[in-house]
């Protein structure tokens, strides 16, 4: 029983971390893709576990802490972010 709640929990967190890189962003409007969502989702864990599931607050928390991201987290952040940014300038 304690094994399937905390399958569950686990389950819940992991969907609360997904849905805060489809909307990260703490004063802008980028929506990161899938590969940032799969590759940061340990980050977001190891870093930001305090701030689950207050999805503003992980958000901030991600930015506040990038340079402690692993570098494939930040790699995918910052080409996802260059792309938003391009396509809002044209």
């Amino acid at each position: 029983m304690t094994a399937s709640i905390t399958t569950l929990r686990r389950a819940a967190l992991m969907l609360t971390v997904a849905a805060a890189f489809s909307s990260f962003a703490a004063n802008q409007a980028l929506a990161f893709s899938a590969e940032a969502q799969q590759m940061c989702t340990g980050d977001a864990f190891r870093l930001c576990a305090s701030d689950i599931p207050d999805i503003p607050k992980i958000t901030a928390c991600m930015v506040r802490h990038r340079a402690n991201l692993s570098a494939g987290c930040r790699a995918v952040m910052d080409r996802d972010s260059a792309q938003k940014r391009t396509v809002a300038e044209q």
